[in-house]
C-alpha cells in the first residue's frame, strides 16, 4: 500500500507541475499582449503626436494666406480706385 500512496502523490505531484506550467504559459502570453498592446498605444500616441503639429502648422499656413490675401485684396482695391481717378480725369 505504501507504493500505491506514492505512485499517487507522484501523479499528484505531475498534475499540479502541468497545471503549474499551464499557469505560466498563460501568463507569459497574456504579457505578450500587454505589450504588444502598450506598443500600439505608444505608436497611436506618437501619430496623434505627429498629426496634431500637422494640423497646427496647417492652421499657421491657412491663417497666413488669410492675412496675404486680405493684403492682395487691399491692394486690388487701392489699384482699381487708382486707375478709375486716372481715368475720370
Amino acid at each position: 500500500m505504501p507504493a500505491k500512496t506514492v505512485n499517487v502523490a507522484i501523479e499528484e505531484l505531475r498534475n499540479a507541475i502541468q497545471s503549474l506550467e499551464i499557469a505560466i504559459d498563460g501568463r507569459f502570453d497574456k504579457e505578450k499582449d500587454v505589450s504588444e498592446f502598450e506598443g500600439e498605444v505608444r505608436r497611436v500616441n506618437t501619430d496623434r503626436s505627429r498629426l496634431a503639429q500637422e494640423l497646427d502648422q496647417s492652421q499657421f499656413r491657412a491663417n497666413r494666406l488669410e492675412e496675404v490675401n486680405r493684403e492682395v485684396s487691399r491692394r486690388l482695391v487701392t489699384a482699381m480706385e487708382t486707375i478709375r481717378a486716372v481715368l475720370d480725369r
